[in-house]
């Protein structure tokens, strides 16, 4: 009911009564929901701002910390400043460099405090003592930036700086430690300024000369100013193209080359090479090694292999290359070759009487002849001693050669003056030719040298062509040697004596000791064809020394009142131990040293004569006694007698011979019985052979002799059968 009786109420309250109190309540409400749509936006669009600035934020965060990450990952220390000096950012690397101020580093910091107070701490040894003009300079550098700069550290580190401005005013630093490669190059400059190796830097390009070390400018003779204006081709004049993969000739690391030097001197060099950086430029390292001289000196050791120290004439060894060559070529276009071996006459005696120096002087002479008259294609050599050879690699004919062998004995065989000797020698001349003679070098050259041994047999100072029966005479002699050599390694060889007779009663004072060689199937082979081959082959020495041993062997089996004479070669004497094998002769064979007589010739005492003279006197000093062997066959024979007191000259048979009949070799005679009896010599005639000279001899003067009169060489069976009949004779 109470419902019912409000409604009208409620109903009227709704009419028209309150419609415009509802109008104004919707106004209201209308404009209330506009302010609250006006609020709600406003709210909407600071939420939108703050959301874009707090999206601005993080993305300049993210970019912070990715520049900060970018900076952290470079190798070089990097810093900004802002307009007024002060820190902004660095990274890690730049304040390790500098990490005895890193904890000063704070944004907002300005570097000048940070200097001042590292330069108070002592962190910049250059700075000491002058610290605010240093401050001043890198200030001044700071913010005006004129390149890069260096800047030491008081730990020996060395920082490249290197700064720029920014369009606001700020700075933007790297840092860079180059303290290894300060180092390096240090080492490089100590080792190449230093460097006594001449040692060059060069533009791998241009190769014009970077730099130049002190040795490089003395060996080469520039000034430092010279060498850099110039580059490599300057002073190469020649080169060996070693070039790799088309590149420079320094892509290799070894080039031999020519160069000159400021004097224009050509040397020969090695020029060791390495790529490098020089200053930020490609860059090759050049050392060079001078081998000129080690050139020359090998240029001329193989010169030396193939010529003649002596007479610089080619050698054996180039003269048959060039014969090989000869050859070869005339197998392709045929003619003749041919060949002359040279031998001098008489040369020995210049050697013996007036020495070896002298030989040699006169040897160089007459190389100059034999150049002179060879034409410019044949070649003159020395093979050796007095022998010399020709080469004549095309000849028409035999005849040339012919020809050309008599110009050469007619040239030799001019006088010669040396060191004031006037000298004449001969030559004899052996001839080749290919193909008739030999096809092949050695053949050749030895079917000449039979020419030549020919040639000499029949007089000298003549030339000789090869025969056919000239080998057969040759390979006679080389049997003859080989059983020579084995005769004396099966002691096959004897001993016979001669006797030395007492000329005033025709009793035996002693015998001679003579070598024989009874041969297999040719008998008794004269001692005029083996003892010249034997001192040929150097076999004489040891002959020598047989006939030594044996004879003293022998002798003390006869009387002691019996003398031994014993001949010496002038060889036993080159070796140097005759002293010691006579007296091991004597001391083996118990004989007494006074009844040895050693004979010696003249041409032994023209070797060496001092060290001779004093083998003699040791000789002497042992007992023995010392007889001159055909005296008057040589020189300076009086000299001789004056230096060593000989006890017994022997004559020799040339002056025995016919002496009856012949006043010449009679005065000679006389001459020598005078000398010898004024130097109290005994005096010794060989060669005695008939009545009349011994009648002649006697009539002299002369006591004692010896030769096919008395008796031939006897064995020593027969010896000592004859002294036990000449004994039996006496009792």
């Amino acid at each position: 009911m109470s419902g019912t009786a409000e409604e009208p109420i409620h109903a009227k309250r709704s009419g028209k009564l309150w419609q415009p109190a509802r109008n104004l309540m919707q106004r209201a409400s209308a404009r209330c929901r506009s302010a609250v749509d006006t609020l709600t936006s406003g709210r909407t669009k600071i939420e939108n701002a703050r959301a874009v600035a707090d999206a601005a934020i993080a993305n300049a965060t993210a970019a912070h910390e990715r520049l900060r990450a970018a900076l952290e990952i470079l190798p070089q220390g990097i810093v900004f400043l802002d307009d007024e000096g002060r820190y902004i950012l660095w990274n890690q690397k730049y304040a390790d460099i500098y990490k005895r101020s890193a904890d000063l580093f704070k944004v907002g910091v300005r570097l000048e405090d940070t200097l001042r107070i590292g330069v108070a701490r002592g962190d910049y040894p250059e700075a000491k003592g002058n610290e605010e003009a240093w401050i001043k300079e890198r200030l001044e550098l700071l913010y005006n930036p004129r390149g890069p700069h260096e800047q030491n550290l008081s730990d020996g580190r060395c920082i490249l700086i290197e700064e720029r401005r920014t369009s606001d005013g700020g700075v933007i630093g790297l840092r860079m430690d180059i303290t290894a490669l300060k180092q390096r190059e240090a080492s490089f400059r100590l080792l190449f300024d230093d460097n006594p190796v001449p040692m060059f830097v060069l533009h791998r390009d241009t190769q014009a000369f970077l730099a130049a070390n002190a040795a490089a400018q003395a060996h080469y003779g520039y000034s430092r100013a010279k060498l850099l204006a110039m580059n490599l081709n300057d002073l190469r004049i020649e080169h060996d193209e070693l070039v790799e993969d088309g590149e420079t000739p320094f892509a290799s690391e070894v080039v031999t080359s020519k160069h000159t030097t400021s004097d224009g001197r050509v040397i020969e060099v090695v020029a060791f090479s390495r790529r490098l950086d020089y200053e930020g430029m490609p860059a090759i390292l050049l050392a060079v090694i001078d081998i000129t001289e080690r050139k020359q000196a090998e240029a001329r050791i193989a010169y030396m292999a193939h010529h003649d120290a002596l007479t610089e004439l080619p050698n054996r060894v180039l003269f048959r290359q060039h014969m090989g060559d000869a050859l070869a070529q005339r197998d392709r276009t045929g003619g003749f070759v041919g060949v002359l071996c040279i031998d001098l006459d008489n040369f020995k005696l210049v050697n013996d009487t007036l020495g070896h120096p002298i030989g040699d002087r006169l040897l160089q002479d007459v190389a100059q002849r034999i150049k002179r008259v060879t034409r410019q294609r044949d070649m003159a050599a020395r093979l050796g001693g007095d022998e010399f050879a020709v080469l004549v690699p095309e000849t028409k004919s035999p005849q040339e050669l012919a020809i050309l062998a008599q110009r050469l004995i007619d040239a030799v065989s001019e006088p010669y003056m040396v060191e004031g000797h006037a000298l004449t020698v001969g030559t004899t001349i052996g001839i080749a030719v290919a193909p008739t003679d030999g096809e092949d070098a050695d053949r050749l050259l030895r079917n000449a040298d039979m020419a030549l041994y020919r040639g000499k047999s029949d007089g000298k100072s003549t030339f000789r062509f090869f025969e056919q029966e000239m080998d057969a005479k040759a390979q006679a002699r080389r049997q003859l040697e080989a059983d020579l050599r084995f005769a004396v390694a099966n002691d096959s060889l004897e001993v016979h004596y001669q006797p030395l007779v007492d000329l005033t009663n025709n009793d035996v004072i002693g015998f001679e000791a003579l070598l024989r060689w009874p041969h297999a199937t040719r008998g008794y082979v004269p001692p005029s064809e083996f003892v010249p081959l034997a001192e040929e082959t150097g076999m004489i020495t040891a002959l020598g020394n047989f006939v030594l041993r044996r004879a003293c062997a022998d002798a003390v089996a006869w009387p002691s009142h019996i003398k031994l004479a014993v001949n010496l070669s002038p060889m036993q004497f080159r070796v140097g131990n005759v002293f010691a094998n006579v007296k091991n002769a004597l001391a083996l064979s118990g004989l007494q040293p006074d009844r040895l007589d050693l004979e010696i010739t003249e041409s032994v005492l023209l070797d060496r004569t001092d060290q001779v003279i004093a083998h003699l006197h040791a000789l002497r000093a042992l007992g023995v006694r010392i007889s001159m062997d055909d005296f008057g066959t040589g020189y300076s024979s009086l000299s001789y007698l004056r230096a060593f007191p000989f006890d017994k000259i022997k004559i020799d048979r040339s002056f025995v011979r016919d002496l009856p009949n012949n006043r010449h070799t009679l005065a000679i005679v006389r001459a020598i019985l005078g000398l010898a009896s004024g130097l109290d010599m005994k005096v010794v005639a060989e060669g005695i052979e008939t009545q009349a000279d011994l009648a002649c001899l006697a009539a002299e003067g002369c006591k004692e002799g010896q030769g096919f009169y008395f008796s031939e060489a006897r064995p020593q069976a027969e010896v000592i059968k004859l002294l036990e009949e000449k004994q039996r004779r006496v009792a």
